[in-house]
């Protein structure tokens, strides 16, 4: 069994971003779940962790929110991606490739000395 994975700041909204970019209007059990499903369950979020960070992506307007029905016939909160969370999105997106490549390089094989 592997060891879950602990989340860098920040990286959590940007999941959040991605998975609405990606499947559009989604309700927050369904964004969590497909964190979880993408992940390969890696990462295993419950609703507190979540719907904080839908709360604080909704007060920064990268998301809205509506009220609807779920495919179970239950009232649930809808969020979508807006134009400036699609702005953030590509922004926080480039400077984690970039950081990403720094990482593997630095951590990658080492040449031996003389």
């Amino acid at each position: 069994m592997t060891k879950k994975i602990d989340l860098l700041p920040g990286t959590l909204d940007l999941m959040v971003l991605r998975t609405l970019q990606a499947m559009g209007p989604q309700h927050g059990y369904g964004i969590a779940r497909r964190i979880e499903q993408v992940s390969g369950n890696q990462v295993m979020l419950n609703q507190g962790t979540i719907y904080a960070s839908l709360v604080r992506l909704q007060q920064q307007r990268r998301i809205s929110a509506q009220w609807g029905v779920s495919d179970n016939n239950r009232r649930a909160k809808f969020y979508e991606i807006s134009a400036a969370g699609h702005k953030k999105l590509a922004r926080d997106s480039e400077a984690w490739w970039r950081l990403a490549g720094v990482i593997e390089t630095m951590l990658g094989p080492q040449e031996s000395g003389p």
